[in-house]
C-alpha cells in the first residue's frame, strides 16, 4: 500500500496504517508529535501501537532536536539473523535438547552470565574495541556509574518480554539463527534518566504531553544525551553480537560441519543523523527498522508466525524505514486475561518452545497479523526469505 497522509497537523504525519484501525491513544501521541515545533515529518509503520511516551511503530525526524522518549527505554534495541549451511532435514529429532543447550549457554529473562564473557574465548567474536568500550563507562552519567559490574554479566545475555532466541528454516530449507535483543538493564537505566532530565528543562513546559520532552543541539543535556545514547546502541549491537556467538559455538558442538554466513543485524529502537529534502535531521525509529535501497533487515511476527529477511526500498516518504515486527494489538495484561494455556499450546503447535503461564502474554494472538503488516509495505521493503521457527528460546 501507499501512505495514508494524516490532515490537520503542523507537520508531515504519514501513515502506513489505516488510521481507522489504530487506537485513539496512539493516534493522539502521533499527532502530538507531529505538531511539535523541530519536527520535519512524522512516518507511521504498519505495526504501530501506543507506547510509553512515544508511538511504537514511529518514524519521527526532528531538526536540531531529539526526544529521548522517541527512542524509547531499550535504546539499540533490534535483531540480528545468520543463516547456516545446515538444512532443515539435518536437524536432530530431539530438538528440546538443543533448546535445553541454548538456553544453558544465553541467560534469558533475570538471569545473567555468572562472570563477564571474554570475546576472546567466544569463537568468530570480533575483538576489536573492547577495552575503549568499556573505558567509556567512566564517561556516563553519574546515575548510572555504579551499574559496570551489572553491565557487564548482562552483556551477552537475552533478557525477557518479547527479546527471544531462535533456531528457524526457511521457505528453501536453510536453517537460520535469528535473536532480537537490547541495551538490557543499562540502556533502561539511561533512557529513563535522560527523559527526565528533558522533562525538567524550561523549552519542554509548555508541551501538550511532557514526555515528548526534546534535547536540543548545542546544550550540554543534547551532548550528555547523544553520548549515552550511541554508547548504549553499540552496547546493543555488541550484546546481540556474543549472544550470537554462544550460540553459534553450541550448534557447533552439536551440529557436526555447521558453518555460518556474515550476519545480518539491525537497530530498531535507535537514533541517526540523516538529511531528507536537503535538510540534516536527527531520526529516531521507536519499533522500526532503517530500509534504505539496498539495505537487509529483519522484521520477525511473534513466537509461531515467522520472519521475513528483507532488502530496503529506500523510500524518503518513510524516512527510509519499514516495521520492526507485527507489533501487539492487545496489552500483556490483556492477553494475559484473554489466552489460556491450551491456546498458547495450539497457537504455537510444531514449535519447541516454552509453553506455560509465563509466556501467555507473547503468545501469537496478542499480536498483529504478520502477513497483513508485512502487505502493507510494499513499498518500503521487498521479501528476500521468510523463515518460519523450529526453536524459540523466550526470557
Amino acid at each position: 500500500m501507499t501512505y495514508t497522509e494524516v490532515a490537520g497537523t503542523r507537520h508531515p504525519l504519514r501513515m502506513w496504517a489505516d488510521p481507522a484501525t489504530v487506537e485513539p491513544a496512539a493516534m493522539q501521541q502521533l499527532r502530538n508529535v507531529a505538531d511539535l515545533p523541530w519536527v520535519h515529518g512524522v512516518a507511521v509503520m504498519p505495526d504501530v501501537h501506543h507506547g510509553k511516551g512515544a508511538t511504537v511503530g514511529s518514524v519521527i525526524a526532528m531538526r536540531s532536536a531529539v526526544s529521548p522518549a522517541a527512542v524509547g527505554v531499550d535504546i539499540g534495541c533490534g535483531m540480528t539473523a545468520v543463516k547456516t549451511s545446515y538444512r532443515t532435514s539435518q536437524l536432530p529429532d530431539n530438538l528440546a535438547y538443543l533448546r535445553g543447550k541454548l538456553e544453558q549457554a544465553v541467560p534469558v529473562g533475570f538471569a545473567h552470565h555468572k562472570r563477564p564473557v571474554d570475546p576472546a574465548k567466544v569463537h568468530g567474536l570480533p575483538t576489536a574495541g573492547w577495552k575503549e568500550f568499556w573505558k567509556a563507562f567512566d564517561d556516563l552519567a553519574p546515575a548510572v556509574r555504579a551499574r559496570r559490574d551489572r553491565a557487564e554479566v548482562q552483556m551477552g545475555t537475552l533478557g525477557g518480554g518479547n527479546h527471544f532466541l531462535e533456531v528457524c528454516g526457511d521457505d528453501e530449507g536453510n536453517v537460520w539463527v535469528v535473536l532480537h535483543s537490547g541495551s538490557r538493564n543499562i540502556g533502561k537505566e539511561l533512557a529513563e534518566h535522560h527523559i527526565e532530565v528533558a522533562r525538567g528543562l524550561s523549552h519542554n513546559q509548555g508541551l501538550v504531553d511532557r514526555d515528548l520532552a526534546v534535547f536540543l543541539d548545542g546544550t550540554p543535556e543534547m551532548e550528555a544525551y547523544r553520548r549515552d545514547l550511541f554508547w548504549a546502541q553499540d552496547y546493543a549491537r555488541r550484546n546481540r553480537a556474543v549472544m550470537m556467538g554462544l550460540v553459534c559455538d553450541v550448534l557447533r558442538r552439536h551440529l557436526p560441519g555447521i558453518t555460518f554466513e556474515e550476519p545480518i543485524s539491525c537497530h530498531h529502537n535507535y537514533v541517526a543523523a540523516e538529511r531528507y529534502d536537503g535538510v540534516d535531521v536527527l531520526v529516531t525509529r521507536k519499533g522500526a527498522i532503517r530500509a534504505g535501497r539496498g539495505e537487509l533487515g529483519i522484521i520477525p511476527g511473534s513466537m509461531a508466525t515467522g520472519t521475513y529477511i528483507v532488502r530496503g526500498l529506500g523510500n524518503p516518504a518513510a524516512f527510509n524505514s519499514a516495521s520492526h515486527g507485527a507489533g501487539r494489538k492487545m496489552s500483556r495484561a490483556k492477553a494475559k486475561k484473554t489466552f489460556t494455556l491450551e491456546d498458547l499450546q495450539r497457537q504455537t503447535l510444531g514449535v519447541e518452545c516454552r509453553k506455560d503461564a509465563g509466556v501467555i502474554d507473547e503468545i501469537p494472538g496478542a499480536y498483529k497479523d504478520i502477513e497483513d503488516v508485512m502487505a502493507a509495505q510494499t513499498d518500503l521493503v521487498e521479501v528476500v526469505a521468510r523463515l518460519r521457527q523450529l526453536i524459540c528460546v523466550k526470557g
